[in-house]
């Protein structure tokens, strides 16, 4: 299972987000909620793969996003039929792979990163980025994303959450290539709560981000 090499200290979620949240069912009132460091990441049911590019709104020139051989995101039920959800859950699944872009180049100043994040989610990321650097880790496998509940508030305000499965993610050496399998004690399933703001060109930017490791929300 894929492990954060940092962890940081727990923030606020904000009141979209924790509406959202609640609305899934948490279930762990327990655990304390925290930015995108606490991991990476199934319900039952039969599910499909889709494109993250489906459905995408705005500019037809988005930068390119190519994650390397052996490094996977798969996005399960990650449409709803709703044309302004699925623009929103297009460009969560973009940021989602432009901050793995940015680990596997190690680039802290990805323009890539930048065109999908903005305020709280950019700074975090690139802290991110700059942690898997200085522990010389990248990662290799497949990260599943699941079960994504949007809520759209206006023409330009959203919230996202959704489940990640890291089970099949591990860390991997920079320098020596080593893959490390060992197990963890640790759950293999992150929840995300994320906000979202479409700026002037139509792009459904993430500006926070929030996550949980364990409970029973993604894991039941």
């Amino acid at each position: 299972m894929k492990r954060r090499p940092l962890s940081v200290a727990a923030a606020l979620m904000a009141t979209a987000s924790l509406l959202l949240l609640t609305a899934c069912g948490s279930g762990d009132d327990n655990s304390k909620s925290k930015d995108e460091t606490t991991g990476r990441p199934h319900a039952g049911g039969a599910t499909t793969s889709v494109s993250p590019s489906a459905g995408a709104s705005g500019p037809t020139n988005r930068p390119d996003i190519t994650l390397p051989k052996g490094v996977e995101n798969r996005f399960e039920g990650w449409k709803t039929g709703d044309r302004t959800e699925d623009a929103v859950l297009s460009d969560v699944a973009q940021t989602v792979n432009a901050v793995d872009d940015a680990i596997v180049r190690g680039d802290t100043n990805s323009s890539i990163l930048a065109y999908y994040r903005q305020g709280k989610a950019l700074v975090s990321a690139q802290k991110w980025v700059q942690a898997w650097l200085d522990e010389d880790l990248t990662w290799t496998g497949v990260t599943r994303y699941f079960d994504p509940n949007v809520k759209v508030a206006d023409s330009d305000t959203a919230a996202v959450v959704y489940c990640a499965d890291e089970s099949k993610a591990y860390n991997k050496n920079r320098k020596t290539g080593k893959v490390d399998k060992t197990p963890s004690d640790e759950s293999p399933y992150v929840t995300y709560s994320t906000q979202l703001k479409k700026n002037s060109d139509g792009v459904w930017q993430t500006t926070e981000v929030l996550s949980k490791r364990g409970g029973r929300t993604c894991a039941s």
